[in-house]
């Protein structure tokens, strides 16, 4: 179970990507969803942008932001399905330094306890790439809300104890202790 520290919290800045063939700005309910749920945490949103789920446009988007040292924050909805038109593990993983398996393993338990078995059709992953943290999660607004609310507001809450991702979030990596023992006692 996660712990508050005594720390200040240090809000991000969070960039919002959809990936679909279908949505519009007007109907991309699961973009919503993530902005609303970043800004009421407290965050701030960087950027936000809407592309086909086109392996190259993706990797395009997404490389410039990496590329772009004032966004911290990268959020990923849509394309992690198994249909023919989903490519975003394979547009993204690439362009990750490091992988966080345990963000698919545990989005995919958080979801077998709303959507049953359906759950594994989840390609949700997430990861490092120079500094900035990305997480790809379904297209749903509710997919979008099960990864915020079960992994990712405390993850980017850098008050989160005993480790959360912003301790190796770039312009946080040298302001953050590292993640303290699980046997230490918390500040």
């Amino acid at each position: 179970m996660a712990h508050a520290m005594q720390r200040e919290f240090t809000p991000l800045r969070i960039a919002v990507l959809t990936v679909s063939d279908t949505r519009t700005p007007d109907t991309d309910t699961a973009g919503d969803v993530l902005v609303q749920l970043l800004g009421a945490a407290g965050h701030e949103l960087a950027d936000r942008q809407l592309v086909v789920d086109d392996i190259y446009q993706l990797r395009a988007r997404v490389s410039q932001w990496i590329a772009e040292p004032s966004v911290q924050v990268i959020l990923i909805t849509g394309g992690t399905g198994f249909s023919a038109r989903d490519h975003v593990p394979l547009a993204i993983s690439p362009l990750l330094d490091r992988q966080m398996a345990g963000f698919g393993e545990l989005f995919r338990q958080l979801s077998y306890g709303e959507i049953g078995t359906s759950a594994l059709q989840s390609r949700a992953l997430a990861g490092f790439a120079n500094g900035a943290f990305i997480a790809c999660m379904p297209g749903s607004p509710g997919a979008c809300a099960t990864a915020w609310n079960g992994i990712l507001q405390q993850q980017l809450d850098n008050r989160t104890g005993p480790c959360n991702a912003v301790a190796h979030i770039r312009s946080h990596r040298q302001d953050t202790l590292a993640c303290a023992s699980r046997s230490s006692p918390l500040n």
